[in-house]
């Protein structure tokens, strides 16, 4: 199989830049995910934050872990585990409004390098919207409009850690999904590996390099390209050593955003054999996604189809939520 894509992106200033664009193309295409070097946040930066985080872990976070763990009897494991994944974590909110002040137990030197932190991820999503454009023949900002809505863009981080675990085989890091948005940003750790996508049949690993970011597409950039671009399954597999940290951004169209696919990326044979992907209120998707998540994301589109057409005949809305 080819290499994991590695996208060094200082290669865009010069001679490197249709070369470079091209292998972001292909990624797009053929992996959902890439991987980002010299993408212009400062490698200090990025040591701050991973110490930061890992400090938060050990200091407010892997006790109570450990105390879930045997309440529940999870390290002794006899048969797979469906309903649970063997992380700890905790969200921060940074668009339309942040609730990083809000979030109980961190430090504030903590919450100011999160919230520096995550201006420079939404000034990296959008410049990489804008070379997802120019790969797709989009005139310049169209996804970042397609996002907007009324408010703006959602933004936020999910902060995850994936201590040892003795039953890897019995319970995952993070069960297989896709992820519902639009683009992911991901500082993972480069010790600890885990994370895999789905290429092909087979499972992938994602390659730790330090100071990379990780982007992969989500659900929202295959509806609005109509399957030019996929979103693609992953999961996380914990280690029987060591802790990974995963510090995962999502950057996601408004609540109120509609989604559908660009007219200029809907080829005349898709129309003719209705593989064209369904318009919806990105708020309708969420609410369904909640509850099959961890399940194949074609039925997904599938009943934002059922309420699109429902909505154009002027029935009510069928109910998404699972």
């Amino acid at each position: 199989m080819e290499n994991f894509p590695v996208i060094n992106l200082e290669s865009l200033n010069g001679e490197g830049r249709k070369a470079t664009m091209e292998k972001i193309k292909d990624a797009c295409e053929n992996w959902g995910f890439f991987e980002l070097v010299s993408h212009g946040i400062p490698t200090e930066f990025l040591d701050t934050v991973e110490r930061l985080t890992k400090e938060h872990y050990r200091q407010c976070m892997e006790q109570r872990f450990k105390e879930l763990v045997a309440s529940k009897g999870l390290d002794a494991v006899q048969t797979e585990v469906n309903d649970m994944d063997w992380e700890s974590t905790f969200y921060l909110r940074h668009l339309p409004q942040s609730n990083i002040s809000e979030v109980p137990d961190l430090k504030d030197e903590y919450r100011n390098v999160m919230k520096e932190f995550a201006l420079k991820l939404e000034k990296l999503a959008e410049q990489l919207l804008g070379l997802l454009c120019e790969n797709l023949g989009l005139e310049q900002g169209y996804l970042t409009k397609a996002f907007y809505g009324t408010n703006g863009p959602t933004f936020g981080t999910k902060v995850s850690n994936y201590p040892p675990c003795p039953n890897n085989d019995k319970i995952k890091g993070l069960r297989a999904h896709t992820d519902a948005g639009g683009l992911i940003l991901l500082f993972q750790d480069d010790k600890v590996s885990g994370l895999q996508l789905l290429k092909d049949g087979e499972w992938v690993d994602v390659p730790p390099m330090r100071h990379s970011l990780v982007i992969n597409l989500g659900d929202q950039l295959e509806v609005i390209t109509n399957g030019k671009y996929k979103s693609v399954e992953h999961r996380v597999i914990a280690q029987t050593d060591g802790t990974r940290m995963s510090i995962a951004s999502f950057y996601n169209p408004s609540s109120d955003a509609v989604i559908y696919p660009a007219p200029t990326l809907v080829e005349k044979k898709a129309v003719e054999k209705n593989q064209v992907y369904p318009k919806f209120v990105f708020e309708d998707y969420m609410k369904h996604y909640v509850g099959v998540k961890f399940q194949a994301k074609e039925p997904r589109f599938e009943a934002m189809k059922a309420v699109e057409v429902k909505a154009s005949f002027g029935l009510s809305p069928v109910k998404t939520t699972a």
